[in-house]
């Protein structure tokens, strides 16, 4: 049997015609630059994720950059952000010149450890940029305190969270600022690359839309640099139809996360010294972006996988402050042991929304057949 990591061509078949009938209707107009198809996913998105503005940018990393170009962030500035994440985090604080400031992960969650931040902070630090990883939220409140206290901004990568809750409230929507990308790999993807700020400051709100074209209020007059972040009309209005099956899609996942974990119970693998799966933190909607297991023998089950025809795939093998970009900073191995663990430990499972029973049976198979003992 061969289980792709991922299926989008599954996902299309159901929704093709309405797909392909918005696509045509912008193709038609012949307005592809922002406008009333972006004007529309804003407020959508505004209100998906309880938010009073949404701004939509070119990608999930350029949300990223230009929130810190909102706030002045640049040389002599210090970031602090997971060092546990995809590169867009880290790499947008340095693009701008600024240091990040990296900490380590809690080995349960892959997301921020709070319990560091305060060590970190000094009179450089201007924001905070926790990661909602793998569809989950990070622990915010304690983030929050911090922030307020010592007067900094809150920046939420949701890149990977949208729809995620934590204690009732929705991602994106506890910080000055939260960051969607709409790449297609996302549980809400497009069909190429783009992404949204949602934010709860309407002034916050009308400095980004100025930096997204450029600094330029009106046409052709610029009181800032800014940059072309705009999200194009065609994904606007892909990312609007689909949003209207995002919660079902979600509930499709975290179904297959329930099934998982009775089928890996089933195959005998219900000791965390063998295999770890997702742990759900108590008050968060987990929305699944990955299924994610942990075993010390991740190499050998990796190929083991990948001979018998299951896909997997890493997230992620180098922490940031491994990189080489970012051997300037003086880390070491061993400056993040929860992080550096998690990146050799840790293997994401098919989990798409139209995973087949039959396929989710043959990957626990496949995990258990090389992973429990034999007798």
């Amino acid at each position: 049997m061969q289980v792709p990591f991922l299926d989008l061509k599954a996902q299309y078949q159901t929704i093709q015609s309405e797909i392909e009938d918005v696509v045509l209707a912008v193709l038609r107009s012949q307005q592809f630059i922002l406008g009333t198809k972006v004007e529309e996913c804003e407020g959508a998105l505004a209100a998906y994720c309880n938010c009073s503005d949404a701004v939509g940018v070119s990608s999930g990393t350029d949300a990223l950059l230009a929130c810190l170009m909102a706030e002045g962030i640049g040389p002599g500035d210090e970031v602090i952000t997971t060092t546990y994440t995809f590169f867009a985090t880290g790499g947008a604080i340095s693009r701008l010149g600024a240091t990040p400031v990296f900490v380590d992960i809690c080995p349960t969650s892959y997301n921020l450890d709070v319990s560091e931040i305060e060590a970190r902070l000094t009179s450089r630090t201007k924001a905070i940029i926790p990661v909602h990883l793998f569809g989950q939220c990070a622990d915010m409140d304690p983030i929050l305190d911090i922030a307020q206290r010592r007067g900094l901004t809150v920046i939420e990568d949701a890149a990977q969270a949208i729809g995620a809750d934590y204690k009732g409230r929705r991602a994106g929507s506890l910080g000055q600022y939260g960051c969607l990308s709409f790449f297609p790999s996302k549980n809400l993807g497009c069909a190429g690359d783009g992404g949204m700020i949602v934010t709860q400051d309407a002034g916050r709100a009308e400095r980004l839309r100025i930096l997204r074209s450029h600094g330029s209020k009106p046409k052709y007059h610029h009181k800032c640099v800014g940059g072309n972040f705009r999200l194009d009309a065609l994904q606007a209005a892909i990312v609007t139809t689909k949003l209207g099956h995002l919660d079902d899609w979600t509930s499709a996942r975290q179904r297959n996360a329930e099934r998982y974990h009775r089928l890996f119970q089933a195959a005998g693998l219900s000791d965390p010294a063998v295999l770890q799966l997702p742990a759900v933190t108590p008050g968060c909607r987990h929305v699944y972006n990955q299924f994610v297991i942990r075993t010390a023998r991740r190499d050998d089950l990796m190929a083991s996988l990948k001979e018998h025809g299951v896909g997997t795939e890493v997230y992620y093998p180098v922490p940031m402050h491994l990189q080489k970009c970012f051997a300037y900073l003086g880390y070491r191995p061993g400056s993040f042991p929860a992080s550096e663990a998690a990146a050799r430990q840790t293997l994401a499972l098919p989990i798409y929304p139209e995973l087949p029973d039959d396929q989710a049976q043959y990957v626990v198979d496949c995990v258990a057949r090389r992973l429990v003992p034999r007798s």
